[in-house]
Formats: structure tokens, C-alpha cells, sequence
């Protein structure tokens, strides 16, 4: 018999048991939305994930609660061979914090047979953090996709060029971060990356200039490293 939690109520009592005001007002210090959170670290959730049983029910019951550690939870035990795209989009909207974002493309929307074109749909939307989606999309699948064709991340850098005049700030962070990805994916990847990075730097933009001083810092290191310059 399994000793996994398959029920929402006993998983809900755990949380809230785990609740801390002090981590609460730690991770409002690092931009996260906690309007709806009871503090409760991302390792201290991982922890407990494996105690629960993978459902994709409990975790569409997770999500619906609205708590931030229950949705990030739902990330995390959800099936991705179970998710639609309806669902996404469901959740996409109620994204309201960078971390659920990130938490959800890394956790389970890279493995959906939908993630290579949300990432290229969710980029072109204007939300902020629906925005960051796609972004993030972009650099998980950069790390995890190892299937794809480097084209796929070809066409995902002209999407990050488009982008980088966006001058909100998880937007920029999310643009950094996907460039700096897809350039350490291969050396074809890497020449088309620093490309970019040039295209990016003749914009007339501070959020584009802080892009491209970042990403071509890191990805200098990793061409020397790597003997791809």
C-alpha cells in the first residue's frame, strides 16, 4: 500500500503548519509576490513533493487554492503527459510572481509536448509575467531539450532581439537569462548568440544595454572556456 498524501486537506494542514512569517517577508524582499504566501522555502516544498503522490487531479486542486507554496506545489506533482493546453493558458493567467513562473516552466511546462510553441506564443503576449513565461521557456528548453535543432533557438534569439527594449524588470532579467542560455547551447548557438547580443547593444534602450553587458560577459567566459572564439 502507498504511504504517499493524496489528499488535498492533509497537504494543505502540512503547509500551513510549515508557514513562517520571517521567510515570508524575506522572499517579498526578492520581488515575490506574497499576497497570497505563507513562507515556506522552495527546498522545504520539494521535500514534501516527494511525499506526494503525482496526480494530475491534486494538483489542478493545488493550483485552484490559490495559496503561492500550493501552486508551486502543483508544479511539482502535476503530470506533464496529463496537461492540456487549456490548462495552461488557465494557469498562465493566474501568474502573478516570477517564481511560479519560473517554478512552472522548469517543474512541468518543458515537458509538455507544448512548450516549444508557448514559448514562442507566451513571448508575444504583453502580460509581464505571462511574457516571462515564454522567456523562461526559452532558456529551460535550452538546457533541457536536447532533441531540438539549434534553428529552434535560432528563431527563439530574433524573439529575444525583439524583446529587449521591454524595460520591465522581470521582463529584462527573463530576456538575460534566455540569450545567455541559448548561447552556451553549442558553438552555432554560441556565434548567433554573441550576434545577437551585438544587435541587441545598437538599440537605444537601458534596459537593452544592461542585457547585452551581462550576456556578453558571460557568454565571453564560456567561448574562452569552451574554445569556441
Amino acid at each position: 500500500m502507498s504511504d504517499k498524501l493524496t489528499e488535498i486537506g492533509s497537504i494543505l494542514s502540512i503547509l500551513q503548519s510549515k508557514a513562517s512569517e520571517p521567510n515570508r517577508l524575506g522572499m517579498s524582499r526578492f520581488g515575490i509576490n506574497v499576497e497570497d504566501a505563507l513562507g515556506i522555502k522552495v527546498t522545504d516544498l520539494r521535500k514534501l513533493a516527494r511525499r506526494v503522490e503525482k496526480s494530475h487531479e491534486l494538483a489542478l486542486q493545488l493550483w485552484d487554492t490559490d495559496i503561492h507554496e500550493a501552486r508551486l506545489l502543483a508544479t511539482m506533482i502535476d503530470n506533464p503527459a496529463d496537461v492540456s493546453g487549456r490548462q495552461l493558458e488557465s494557469w498562465a493567467a493566474d501568474f502573478d510572481s516570477w517564481d511560479i513562473v519560473d517554478q512552472a516552466c522548469n517543474n512541468l511546462i518543458r515537458k509538455t509536448p507544448f512548450a516549444r510553441a508557448k514559448a514562442v506564443e507566451w513571448v508575444s503576449r504583453d502580460e509581464e509575467f505571462v511574457k516571462r513565461a515564454g522567456l523562461a521557456l526559452m532558456a529551460v528548453l535550452a538546457v533541457h531539450d536536447r532533441g531540438a535543432d539549434d534553428n529552434v533557438f535560432g528563431d527563439y534569439l530574433d524573439l529575444v532581439w525583439r524583446e529587449s527594449l521591454d524595460e520591465r524588470n522581470f521582463v529584462k532579467k527573463a530576456i538575460n537569462w534566455a540569450l545567455r542560455q541559448i548561447g552556451k547551447r553549442s558553438p552555432e548557438l554560441w556565434k548567433r548568440g554573441m550576434a545577437t547580443v551585438s544587435r541587441i547593444e545598437d538599440l537605444d534602450s537601458k534596459s537593452a544595454r544592461w542585457i547585452a553587458a551581462d550576456a556578453r560577459r558571460e557568454l565571453s567566459r564560456v567561448g574562452r572556456e569552451r574554445g569556441w572564439e
